[in-house]
C-alpha cells in the first residue's frame, strides 16, 4: 500500500526543508514537495510538524545480567519505550564478560533479542581479553558484517583488559576496520579510593563521585589514546562526563585519524547534586563515570554543538530502587550502577538543545541519527531521510508538551531519574521500515518485529 508523510518539515545533519516522503514498502522512494499518494495508499499530514530520521541510540543496556542483580530491562521493553521516544534502532553490546567466549555471547544475546525486539538492533561485541580463539571468532564475525567491539579499562578484575590485550585488540582492529569503544576509567584507582573512602566511613551514594573523579576519566582516556596513536585503530570513547577528559581527548586529536567521542543525555541533563539527596535517594542516580558538575554539563554541550563529540546515547541501564539500588545502603560500591533513559533521551535533548538555544535542529539528528550510523557502518540504511534509507521515520510535535514522570513512562521500573522535569517536543508518529509502531503517541506495533542489522 505505501505511506505518505505530506506536508512535513524533513530535517537532515545538513539542512532543513519542506518535503513530503513517499515510502513503499520498507524504504524511501521519494522525497520532494508535492508528492501523490498512489490509490490505497496511508497519508499522513504533517504540516507544522517535523520530519526526522529515526534516530539511532549508540549506546544501550538491552539486557544486562551482572554479578549479583541483572538490570531491569529487555529486548520487549526496552525496544517498545525506545520507539515511544522516537528511537528506532538501538546498539546493544553483546556479552557481559560471563560468557565462555564470543560465540556464546552471541548466542545469548540472539535469544534475548530475536522475536522480542519491535525496534531494529545492532551489536557491539564486548571483550574482556585477547587470545587465539577470540581472534578466530573475531574474524568470523568481521565477515558477518560486525562494525564495533567493546572494551573495558576499568572494573578489575572481571572486566578491564590489560595492556598486552589492548595492544592485541586495536591492532587487529586496525588490521580488520573495526571500532574499538572504551569505557575509560583507571582500573586501579578506583579500588583505591572506594576503600580509602569506606574506610572513613564514608558509605553513602554522596561518596560515588568521589571515588571516580574526572581526573580518573582523564587518565583512563589518555591511555586508551595513546595505544590507539601507536596501533593506528579507529576508536571511539563512550559515554565521556567531564570536561578534564574532554580535554585529555583534545590533545589527541592531531594523533589520531578516526576518533570519535559519545556523552550521554544524563551527564547533560543532571549533576552530582542528585547523588546527595538524603535517606539514600542519591543512589537513583549512582552510574558510571558519575554525573559531574555544571560547569562539566556547560563543557560538554559546547563540545557537542561544535563537533568535538559526535554522538548522544543514554547508557540505558534500568534499575529499581527497591531490591536493587538498595543493595548498596551501606556500601556505595554495591550500588547498581545504571539509570534509564532510552525512553526520554530525545524529548529532554530538543527541549535542553534546540528549544533551550544550545543545538541546531540539524546537529540533534547529526548527534542522534546521522553519525551513529556513519560510525558503525549503518549509513545508507540507518540514520537518513532519502531515497534507498529504510523507512525508519518520526513526525516530531514541536509544540508538544509533557512532565516526565514515572507513572506515565513505557518501563516498569519503580522510579524515573527524571521525574518532573517538563519537555517539549514529542513524536506523534513512528515508523520502523515502513511500518507503523507508534500513533499519536501510544505504541500500536507488532511486538517482536526488530531485526538484527550489522
Amino acid at each position: 500500500m505505501g505511506l505518505l508523510i505530506r506536508g512535513g518539515e524533513v530535517v537532515t545533519g545538513s539542512g532543513r526543508h519542506r518535503a513530503d516522503v513517499w515510502c513503499a514498502g520498507e524504504t524511501i522512494e521519494q522525497v520532494a514537495p508535492g508528492l501523490e499518494a498512489p490509490p490505497g495508499a496511508e497519508v499522513i499530514e504533517a504540516a507544522g510538524k517535523l520530519v526526522f530520521p529515526g534516530f539511532i541510540d549508540p549506546h544501550v543496556h538491552a539486557y544486562l545480567p551482572l554479578k549479583n542483580v541483572t538490570a531491569k530491562s529487555d529486548y520487549a521493553a526496552c525496544t517498545r519505550a525506545a520507539l515511544l521516544g522516537g528511537t528506532t534502532c538501538i546498539m546493544d553490546f553483546a556479552g557481559s564478560g560471563a560468557e565462555a567466549d564470543l560465540d556464546e555471547a552471541w548466542a545469548v544475546w540472539t535469544a534475548q533479542a530475536e522475536g522480542k525486539a519491535s525496534c531494529d538492533y545492532s551489536w557491539h561485541l564486548t571483550l574482556t581479553h585477547f587470545d587465539e580463539t577470540i581472534r578466530r571468532q573475531l574474524e568470523e564475525y568481521v565477515t558477518r558484517g560486525l562494525r564495533s567491539v567493546k572494551i573495558y579499562l576499568a572494573y578489575k578484575p572481571a572486566l578491564a583488559m590489560s595492556d598486552d590485550d589492548l595492544v592485541a585488540v586495536l591492532s587487529f582492529a586496525a588490521a580488520h576496520d573495526l571500532v574499538v569503544m572504551a569505557h575509560c576509567e583507571n582500573a586501579d584507582l578506583i579500588p583505591a579510593l572506594q576503600q580509602k573512602l569506606l574506610a572513613a566511613g564514608r558509605t553513602g551514594p554522596e561518596w560515588h563521585g568521589a571515588s571516580r573523579p574526572p581526573l580518573v576519566e582523564a587518565e583512563g582516556v589518555c591511555r586508551f589514546l595513546t595505544f590507539a596513536a601507536a596501533t593506528g585503530a579507529k576508536v571511539y570513547v563512550v559515554h565521556l562526563s567531564s570536561a578534564e577528559a574532554l580535554s585529555m581527548a583534545d590533545r589527541f586529536r592531531d594523533k589520531l585519524e578516526h576518533l570519535w567521542i559519545e556523552t550521554m543525555i544524563h551527564y547533560l541533563m543532571l549533576d552530582a547534586s542528585y547523588t546527595e539527596r538524603a535517606d539514600f535517594e542519591g543512589a537513583k542516580w549512582v552510574l558510571s563515570p558519575p554525573l559531574r558538575d555544571t560547569t562539566d554539563q556547560a563543557a560538554l554541550w559546547a563540545a557537542l554543538a561544535d563537533g568535538r563529540i559526535d554522538t548522544l546515547g543514554t547508557d540505558h541501564c534500568p534499575f529499581d530502587f527497591d531490591g536493587q539500588k538498595t543493595m548498596g545502603r551501606d556500601d556505595f560500591t554495591q550500588i547498581p550502577n545504571g539509570i534509564g533513559g532510552v525512553e526520554e533521551r530525545m524529548a529532554l535533548a530538543y527541549t535542553a538543545g534546540v528549544v533551550g538555544g544550545r543545538l541546531s535542529a540539524e546537529r540533534l539528528v547529526a548527534v542522534a541519527a546521522e553519525n551513529p550510523a556513519k560510525i558503525f557502518g549503518l549509513w545508507g540504511r540507518k540514520g537518513g531521510v532519502a531515497p534507498g534509507f529504510d523507512a525508519d521515520l518520526v513526525v516530531w510535535n514541536p509544540e508538544a508538551r509533557r512532565t516526565i514522570s514515572a507513572t506515565t513512562q513505557a518501563l516498569d521500573t519503580d522510579y524515573n531519574p527524571y521525574e518532573g522535569v517538563a519537555v517539549q517536543g514529542a513524536p506523534e508518529l513512528v515508523t520502523v521500515r515502513g511500518q507503523i509502531m507508534v500513533r499519536g503517541g501510544q505504541f500500536v506495533g507488532t511486538p517482536g518485529t526488530g531485526r538484527l542489522v550489522l
